[in-house]
């Protein structure tokens, strides 16, 4: 849909406050009124573009995320792929304009929260809690444990290209989720 880019496009460029209705209605050549008919306010404009954003991922993540009887892989596959999403320069951009902006507005903050982070640890809930009713985790709070899980992803490679300091690379992700699931299951795994 033509006013998600747009409106995508004008977050990340401008920012959420500096980011008008109207200016994301002039550019796609409509008036103000119709983008209204589709939206009522921004904060659901926003929500819309994260939520159009992350439907592929979640897809991804659904479908990744199902009973297995190689738990390692999974979390190693659910690892590369979670920092291979969130080390893309857009995603990068959109935690960096979160994070400048829930000052100043904190529905932003709310709004990004339910849309991907919330749902990411909810999938990942799922998955720790069926592995651990099959007795391949120790039996601990599966939220707690994904919370872990995703904390772990996000400490390292990603911290360092959110702040400039490292370029990155699929070689690096690899490396890195193999280190994430690895210390995961050293703190989750079923001991002997």
């Amino acid at each position: 849909m033509a006013i998600l880019c747009t409106a995508r496009r004008a977050f990340l460029d401008n920012g959420y406050s500096a980011t008008s209705m109207s200016a994301i209605a002039a550019e796609l050549g409509g008036s103000k009124a119709t983008l209204w008919n589709y939206f009522p306010s921004k904060e659901e404009l926003f929500a819309a573009v994260l939520e159009e954003a992350t439907r592929e991922y979640r897809q991804q993540l659904t479908d990744l995320l199902k009973p297995s009887n190689d738990v390692r892989a999974t979390l190693t596959e659910f690892a590369r792929g979670f920092l291979t999403k969130l080390t893309t320069p857009d995603a990068l951009r959109l935690h960096r304009l979160v994070a400048a902006e829930v000052g100043r507005a904190p529905e932003v903050g709310e709004i990004f929260y339910r849309r991907a982070p919330q749902r990411t640890r909810e999938l990942l809930t799922g998955f720790l809690a069926e592995a651990m009713a099959a007795g391949q985790l120790r039996d601990e709070d599966p939220a707690d444990a994904a919370r872990v899980m995703t904390a772990l992803c996000l400490g390292g490679l990603h911290q360092r290209m959110l702040w400039g300091q490292d370029e990155g690379g699929a070689d690096k992700v690899a490396i890195e989720a193999e280190r994430a699931a690895e210390v995961f299951l050293r703190a989750f795994g079923v001991r002997d």
